[in-house]
């Protein structure tokens, strides 16, 4: 992937971007066999690639210069602003967008926040699109001061970008490094973005996680599905499960599943995709999933975990190990600590492992992880 941005130095981003592809794949590979060197691997899975380019369906835009001409991307280390809206990892999509976007700036009188002087109110553009054509954006705002005018100014906005579905305002007050706030307002009659992978209506919401590489995200709850139903389970956990991905692919009508994530907004589209596919033993909640897992006297047969980059650490580990369910499903962002986790779990084998590669041109990936008990049979 050819990046003008790289070549002239102004942004980094991507640090793997002169090691040509196969290369990265390989590299990886041999790091995550490396981190579960000390364990006993039945079977490695060939990576799962991606796209190189214009995979991206979210894009998170510092807003800098000024008013009348807006700069749309990052702030460099020099404080120089860089602009970011032709960055090749974006798809093709989102160019009209931001075109639309600058000129809109100072049409409703949005400031851009400037983090030195601390003065401003337009912090972030959040851009995100759906497989399905709609696009979600969000507006970081410092405080609601300017509310007014964006409301006012938002229906040429959604004349010029009908591909808007979902619009709101997110207001971040605090003079930090911080994405966003608590307070998310409504500003549009729709807060659900549609989507839609391997035939499972998902949903995103402003304030819920969702995968920012949508076919390999596809690619890889397609397989946990397929690994879940070799298994024959009728019972299943789906812990921090955001929107459901996982669970709402690899659940039946017959298996009784409960997903758990901390995040009610993620837990509002889970329980709408639910109720879209007729899962009615299928429920979904909003709670901590070590507090809720670890309170039960009962396990399913299979515990599917997909943790932050943290893992899900030695408290939940243990219960597991003592609980014993027959197969634990693990999807993990950081090889680190699911080798960590995975060398907790002492009474458990690992049956497969596949790298899937969400994050072209850097050092990260995700990896999905079949746990099986010591003694049982896949």
């Amino acid at each position: 992937m050819h990046c003008a941005l790289y070549d002239a130095g102004r942004c980094r981003s991507c640090q793997w971007l002169e090691k040509p592809y196969s290369q990265q794949l390989s590299d990886k590979q041999s790091l995550l066999e490396q981190l579960l060197a000390q364990m006993p691997v039945a079977e490695f899975l060939p990576p799962v690639v991606s796209a190189q380019q214009g995979f991206r369906n979210k894009a998170k835009m510092v807003v800098s210069g000024s008013v009348e001409r807006p700069i749309l991307g990052m702030v460099a280390r020099d404080d120089e602003p860089v602009d970011l809206c032709d960055c090749p990892l974006y798809p093709a999509s989102f160019i009209p967008v931001f075109e639309v976007l600058k000129p809109f700036i100072a049409r409703a009188g949005l400031t851009p926040y400037n983090v030195a002087r601390k003065r401003g109110e337009l912090k972030f553009l959040l851009l995100t699109e759906s497989s399905q054509g709609g696009m979600m954006l969000r507006f970081v705002l410092r405080s609601t001061s300017k509310l007014q005018q964006l409301r006012a100014a938002l229906p040429w906005l959604q004349q010029q970008l009908p591909q808007l579905k979902v619009i709101s305002a997110n207001i971040q007050p605090v003079h930090m490094a911080i994405l966003e706030g608590e307070e998310e307002i409504a500003l549009t009659p729709e807060q659900a973005l549609a989507e839609c992978f391997n035939q499972v209506p998902l949903y995103i919401r402003p304030q819920s996680f969702f995968q920012t590489n949508p076919q390999v995200a596809a690619d890889l709850y397609a397989t946990a599905r397929t690994w879940v139903a070799e298994l024959s389970v009728s019972s299943m956990w789906d812990l921090f499960c955001g929107v459901g991905g996982f669970g709402l692919h690899c659940a039946t009508p017959e298996m009784q599943l409960t997903g758990i994530e901390i995040s009610a907004e993620a837990i509002a589209c889970a329980q709408q995709s639910a109720q879209q596919l007729g899962l009615d033993k299928v429920s979904f909640a909003a709670l901590d999933s070590t507090q809720f897992a670890t309170s039960r006297e009962h396990v399913p047969q299979l515990v599917l975990v997909n943790p932050p980059r943290r893992g899900i650490g030695a408290e939940l580990c243990a219960y597991l190990s003592q609980m014993a369910p027959d197969y634990l499903l693990y999807s993990s962002c950081n090889p680190s600590s699911m080798a960590q986790d995975i060398a907790r779990l002492a009474d458990y084998q690992v049956s497969r492992v596949q790298l899937f590669d969400m994050f072209p041109h850097t050092a990260h990936f995700e990896v999905l992880t079949l746990l099986i008990k010591k003694g049982g049979t896949a």
